[in-house]
């Protein structure tokens, strides 16, 4: 029997598909948004993803934000819950009282469809969706009719990450999206924190107001953020609840996170549709951190910056929009 199985079982009591290939192993959980909860290299005991313990996993469920790879659709915040689109405002429930905004979106604790896993000669793979129309909860906030597919793969090169988001309805709707991803920092046992250094494709970073919503100015980079966009930076420098433009380095948008005592670097590579990065470090915590790839400005329809530099797309019918990405060691 081939060491290399996707089959479904559970992780800490919920339902899960594990993959497992050569000496990754991930697991995702289809009834918690189709969070990829687990992403591990099983020869040197390391957990890249910042995972929830047995204790964790109510509050996780409750608020499954910083574990493992959370779906964000719509992503971020939005001001009074408003979104006005094309026309129409549509109203989201405000959920984070201190700013009186939405926060998140729908998606993160739906219930995911498993539609295929499996493996091949060179990978383990799974693939769930989300079908949005009228009986489906996201459809009474965003009405329009949807399908959003995830597949993710594990094989030597690291773990794939590919969305794909068709709109099935006949009315332009918008595409915006993000990824929660939460990394362990250190991902290497017995390492410290104090040796990490990371580095992440920035440009700008983007004025808040005292409710967390973009002012439409920049702020000037300091010395330690410039040298997260350059050589690298410890996390957890300051307290991070940052948004800053991405730019490509190297034709590359990602994140980079080194053990520079093991010499080993975690890669997230996104892709070049998200034109935001979101970094947040959990109040300057060692132990993990969130460089969120991100579609859209916070708070985008406000905006009068062009759609496609703040990243507010939109989908006619029959359209679709995808994008991959990659975790990998180096």
């Amino acid at each position: 029997m081939s060491d290399n199985q996707a089959f479904q079982g559970t992780y800490q009591g919920e339902p899960a598909v594990w993959l497992k290939f050569g000496r990754y192993e991930a697991a995702l959980l289809p009834e918690v948004g189709g969070n990829l909860i687990a992403f591990r290299d099983t020869s040197k005991g390391w957990q890249l993803l910042h995972e929830p313990t047995m204790d964790e996993m109510e509050s996780f469920k409750a608020r499954p934000f910083i574990h493992g790879i959370p779906v964000l659709i719509p992503p971020n915040r939005f001001e009074d819950g408003k979104f006005p689109w094309n026309g129409r405002t549509y109203q989201f429930p405000v959920n984070e009282p201190a700013t009186g905004n939405h926060l998140h979106g729908f998606v993160h604790s739906e219930t995911w469809t498993v539609d295929d896993f499996g493996t091949t000669a060179t990978e383990s793979y799974v693939v769930v969706s989300l079908k949005v129309d009228e009986q489906s909860a996201v459809y009474t906030y965003l009405p329009h009719k949807f399908t959003v597919k995830l597949r993710y793969s594990i094989s030597e090169d690291g773990l794939q990450q590919h969305v794909l988001v068709r709109n099935d309805g006949d009315d332009v709707m918008p595409c915006l999206f993000a990824f929660h991803t939460s990394v362990n920092a250190p991902f290497i046992p017995g390492s410290s924190a104090k040796d990490y250094r990371l580095k992440l494709t920035i440009g700008d970073r983007w004025a808040m107001s005292e409710r967390m919503l973009p002012t439409g100015e920049y702020q000037s980079l300091t010395a330690n953020e410039e040298l997260m966009k350059g050589e690298g930076v410890y996390p957890f420098f300051e307290s991070l609840d940052n948004h800053y433009t991405a730019v490509a380095q190297n034709g590359r948008n990602r994140m980079e996170l080194t053990d520079t005592q093991h010499g080993a670097t975690l890669v997230y590579d996104v892709g070049t549709s998200y034109k935001q990065w979101m970094i947040w470090n959990n109040g300057a915590t060692e132990g993990f951190f969130c460089p969120e790839p991100q579609v859209n400005l916070v708070n985008a329809p406000f905006s009068d910056l062009p759609a496609d530099q703040i990243g507010l797309y939109s989908l006619a019918p029959g359209e679709i929009w995808e994008e991959t990405g990659r975790l990998y060691v180096k």
